[in-house]
């Protein structure tokens, strides 16, 4: 990005405050973007505004540490510190109940076994018979669950076991860090492998929500089904997909 210079220090840019103002006024609307599809997915305590200003911070944090000389562009770099500036906010505040995390990674698990006994996707009616669950009870636990099924590449999720460090491998040179590049490839093969695992609703709905960049509400008016319904079907995609993953990178 051409906004992006200034003096180069130890491999870093150095901008002086207007040069940063600039730049933090031009990516404003995509901070806003992002705080607004994390805040979908989470409990109506949360302030968006909290998570906008956190954003903010992972703005300046990728102006002060971008390298240009990397093989990486700034609009890229930017959107993921700002995404892990939220979600390391969010972690930092604890904003899901111990109970939610434990019910989460019971459903992670019972999909998981379910999974591999059966050697295909799991019904809803097999996952709640397994937890000696009524079928209401089982969907409201999947809306429990749902402010945990965010899924970021620069953040570990501790309930799903997952640390790819995805961020230093996709800023790293492949003749600096070899192993770094290496452990990216081999996560994108394992994501690749449990998304096409996925049901076909499951598919379509990470599709639209991860590559389309669509809204839930966008994809339940695509898909012909309520938003509510999208939601339900993303969170059980995460917890099938961090399932399989967990088992390969534990």
């Amino acid at each position: 990005m051409n906004k992006v210079q200034g003096r180069c220090k130890k491999n870093t840019v150095v901008l002086d405050a207007p040069g940063k103002d600039e730049i933090i006024l031009e990516y404003a609307p995509q901070i806003k973007f992002i705080a607004h599809r994390l805040a979908m997915r989470l409990p109506s305590h949360v302030d968006i505004d909290d998570l906008i200003s956190s954003g903010v911070i992972g703005l300046i944090d990728a102006i002060n540490k971008f390298d240009p000389s990397r093989n990486i562009q700034f609009k890229t770099y930017a959107e993921f510190r700002v995404r892990g500036a939220m979600l390391d906010d969010l972690r930092s505040r604890d904003w899901v109940p111990r109970s939610v995390r434990q019910k989460s990674a019971v459903l992670q698990r019972t999909y998981a076994e379910i999974e591999q006994r059966v050697g295909r996707p799991a019904s809803d009616e097999e996952v709640a018979g397994a937890l000696n669950l009524t079928m209401d009870e089982f969907y409201d636990l999947l809306n429990c669950a749902r402010g945990l099924s965010l899924v970021s590449i620069e953040a570990e999720n501790e309930d799903s076991g997952i640390s790819p460090k995805i961020l230093e491998s996709l800023t790293a040179d492949a003749e600096e860090n070899p192993f770094n590049i290496l452990k990216k490839k081999e996560l994108q093969m394992l994501i690749a492998e449990a998304i096409d695992q996925l049901p076909e609703n499951d598919k379509k709905v990470v599709s639209l929500y991860y590559y389309d960049e669509l809204t839930m509400k966008e994809i339940g008016k695509v898909l012909d089904i309520t938003e509510s319904r999208v939601s339900q079907i993303h969170t059980k995609a995460m917890l099938r997909m961090r399932g399989k993953m967990k088992k390969h990178l534990e």
